[in-house]
């Protein structure tokens, strides 16, 4: 198998696997449960036949884990704080920063694609608009070489 073929493969996989993770990072985030209670939780209610349960693990313990590089990797493109975010944006936000920072194996244009769609399934109505314009931003400084409008400099977090 190529690597081209593996990748179509995995895709469907790390898109299912994002969701359950934005949906156990909002949890986490509105409940303040231990991420260990909460990943058995999805663990046993979710099937994960066809989610990349690895990248699900990942998402949900590393994002929490760099919260604070995370939050100041997107602050500045917000418009408000954000602890005003509706929590289904703030999830997709630090998801998707987190993504951008430490997965640099995955385009920009994928985490972005990707979150969106989270936020059209999930958040406000055009609350889809505002997340793409944030990530954008973001990705303009974090993966600056990748970006056709990146703005220098490096903000990746090395992958622990």
């Amino acid at each position: 198998m190529s690597v081209m073929d593996q990748d179509k493969t995995q895709a469907p996989l790390r898109t299912r696997a994002r969701r359950l993770a934005m949906q156990a990072l909002y949890q986490w985030d509105l409940s303040g449960s231990d991420l260990e209670v909460i990943e058995a939780q999805f663990l046993e209610d979710e099937d994960f036949s066809k989610a990349d349960q690895s990248y699900f693990h990942e998402l949900l313990y590393r994002t929490p884990a760099c919260l604070e590089e995370v939050e100041a990797a997107f602050s500045g493109y917000l418009d408000r704080p954000s602890a005003e975010l509706d929590p289904v944006e703030r999830a997709v936000l630090r998801m998707a920063v987190y993504e951008l920072m430490v997965r640099i194996d995955v385009p920009y244009k994928v985490i972005i694609n990707e979150a969106v769609n989270l936020t059209k399934k999930f958040g406000a109505e055009q609350a889809h608009k505002y997340v793409n314009g944030v990530l954008d931003q973001a990705a303009r400084r974090l993966r600056a070489v990748e970006h056709p409008q990146g703005q220098g400099g490096s903000g990746l977090l090395k992958k622990k």
